[in-house]
């Protein structure tokens, strides 16, 4: 499966089947919350957070591609991806695109 964030598949005929989506919402853990709380006093990069949203985007792209194979597509054009917080400790993550085949 193809997956740009371009309008097109360079060198292909495409046909647009359906908008596709995949999403997950996840909560933080309570050691990686403690140690986050820890590491605003010194400064730096977040890690526990960092894989944590980096999971996120992995299962939500699975999902995304998920869906678009149950469409019979060959790839999926102009992906974008999102975040939101939901609820105190709790972030959703989004990812969504145009499910296409080729010609």
């Amino acid at each position: 499966m193809k997956l740009l964030n371009i309008n097109y598949v360079p060198g292909q005929e495409i046909e647009a089947l359906d908008i596709v989506k995949g999403t997950v919402v996840m909560t933080k853990n309570l050691g990686k919350d403690f140690m986050a709380g820890m590491k605003t006093l010194v400064g730096g990069e977040l890690t526990g957070y960092t894989e944590m949203l980096n999971e996120s985007r992995q299962i939500a792209t699975k999902r995304m591609v998920d869906e678009a194979e149950g469409l019979g597509a060959d790839a999926i054009i102009n992906i974008r991806y999102g975040s939101s917080s939901l609820m105190q400790g709790a972030a959703e993550v989004i990812v969504y695109g145009t499910a296409v085949k080729f010609k």
